[in-house]
């Protein structure tokens, strides 16, 4: 599918931000978004965010952050949220515009029962418990029955058959690195942000000369949605903030108790970039994948040293993100699986779900009578653009392929924490959502506006009669800004405890 985008210079600044209004079309983050990753929480990718590091000294680095395992309850013992040891998570870098990786982050997770045993009536018995009683306060302690580690690879080329090497820790050149017990609580963990602080690395990674940092960990969800009341037909009190004083901010954070585990890279820009010095293309696109063993035998007496099961194969991506919500509010139910078993540089065949919206027609449905009217014009090639090229002008690369991914162009200044505007780029913080995505943006209600036709306003591919409602201030209700993660590396905070009493 040949998409050219022609938008003039002034469009920078808004068109983007259908990369991820298309994307999303309404609200929510890819939690549970088809019906075999259901199926597989442990590999559901549930946000993908990529931007300039705003930490003060820190503005030359771009940090990843994928976060998988939704709808974490932080009471959800004895089994916490350990990552899957037999399946394969990646972060995949496109930087030549070509929708296929250059660089891939590759992490491989393994547990290890320790298999602490007290001696009840004479016998050894091994204990039923993650903790075992001891302290939890540093790397690997002995309070922690199940030790979780992880190793990382770096892949140039080819995601399966190019160059790769590993990265290693740069206290010490070791390539293994521990990954921080889940928030038990209180009493089990009484200082949780110390603790996870120490699983905070610096790494080597082969080819770059800056060293990077890295964090694996349970995190507090940072995504804002209405989740219930936007699934259940919309069923916002005041879809736009003309209806309601205080619209933005009417509804509740449907995950506001939940955490997730995140993998965080701080990698160099000029790392990631197709090359260093003059003249380098700065824009880079991004994507998480998780895959899967193709073949699984269940065993029927799994135990006394044996696991559950037994994995081998290829392997098959089961899950896919970039900008936010595509797969769950655009892709239509037949072809969710699909997607998620799709490469960026398959995306031609899911045209149609995009130049053909259904969200808007909804919106028009249920509120219509109150002055919600959805755009006109199709096929919506004013979204088709944004959400496959990047925007002329801010983050789309020299030469592209329309594919869907996260664009970010890294020569944007950064803002500094305290100045970030929730809505990114069409509220004029061009460092903002969608020039790659911080977690302090509100890109529900950005997706929202764009949607219901907030380019047309501007001329932009479409016309003011084409959107008779693109002014209106649309919102799910559910408020997000900068001040709901932290300000300096990993930036999302601490998990919930499973009990908050000390």
């Amino acid at each position: 599918m040949a998409i050219t985008n022609t938008y003039p210079l002034r469009a920078a600044v808004i068109v983007g931000l259908i990369a991820a209004a298309l994307a999303q079309q309404a609200a929510a983050s890819s939690h549970r978004e088809a019906p075999f990753i259901t199926r597989q929480p442990k590999v559901d990718a549930t946000d993908f965010y990529m931007f300039r590091s705003y930490e003060p000294g820190r503005e030359k680095f771009v940090t990843l952050i994928a976060n998988y395992v939704p709808l974490q309850d932080a009471y959800g013992g004895p089994n916490f949220f350990t990552m899957d040891p037999d399946s394969l998570y990646e972060i995949h870098i496109d930087n030549d515009g070509d929708a296929r990786e250059d660089l891939t982050f590759q992490f491989r997770f393994s547990n290890t029962n320790k298999d602490t045993q007290l001696t009840v009536g004479g016998k050894k018995v091994s204990i039923p418990l993650v903790i075992n009683g001891g302290a939890i306060n540093g790397v690997n302690p002995a309070g922690i029955n199940v030790r979780e580690t992880y190793s990382v690879n770096v892949v140039r080329g080819d995601r399966r058959g190019g160059k790769r090497a590993a990265v290693t820790n740069a206290a010490g050149g070791g390539a293994s690195f521990d990954k921080p017990i889940d928030n038990i609580g209180n009493k089990a963990i009484p200082d949780y942000a110390a603790y996870a602080a120490k699983h905070v690395y610096a790494v080597n990674i082969p080819g770059c000369a800056t060293p990077a940092r890295m964090f694996v960990g349970q995190r507090k969800d940072p995504f804002v949605v209405n989740l219930g009341e936007t699934f259940d037909l919309i069923n916002i009190k005041a879809p736009a903030v003309e209806f309601l004083a205080g619209a933005e901010k009417n509804a509740r954070d449907d995950l506001d108790d939940k955490n997730v585990t995140a993998i965080e890279l701080e990698v160099a820009a000029d790392c990631l970039t197709a090359a260093n010095g003059a003249g380098a293309d700065p824009v880079i696109g991004g994507w998480t994948t998780a895959s899967m063993r193709q073949g699984r035998l269940l065993n029927p007496a799994p135990g006394g040293g044996t696991g559950a099961s037994r994995e081998g194969g290829a392997w098959t991506q089961v899950s896919r993100l970039g900008a936010p919500l595509v797969n769950e509010l655009v892709i239509g139910l037949k072809d969710k699986d699909r997607f998620n078993h799709s490469k960026p540089s398959g995306d031609g065949q899911f045209a149609d779900y995009v130049t053909n919206p259904t969200l808007p027609a909804l919106v028009e449905i249920l509120y219509g009578s109150a002055g919600a009217k959805a755009p006109t014009n199709f096929p919506r090639n004013d979204l088709v653009a944004a959400f496959l090229t990047g925007v002329k002008g801010l983050n789309q690369p020299a030469k592209v392929t329309p594919a869907e991914m996260l664009r970010l162009n890294t020569s944007v200044a950064i803002t500094a924490s305290g100045a970030q505007k929730r809505l990114g780029v069409i509220d004029g913080d061009n460092a903002g959502f969608p020039n790659g995505r911080r977690p302090g943006d509100d890109v529900v209600d950005i997706a929202l506006r764009v949607v219901m036709g907030k380019l047309c306003t501007l001329n932009l591919g479409c016309t003011p009669a084409d959107a008779p409602a693109g002014a209106l201030r649309f919102t799910d209700g559910a408020y997000l800004d900068e001040s709901f993660v932290n300000t300096s590396f990993p930036y999302l905070k601490t998990p919930l405890p499973g009990s908050p009493q000390k």
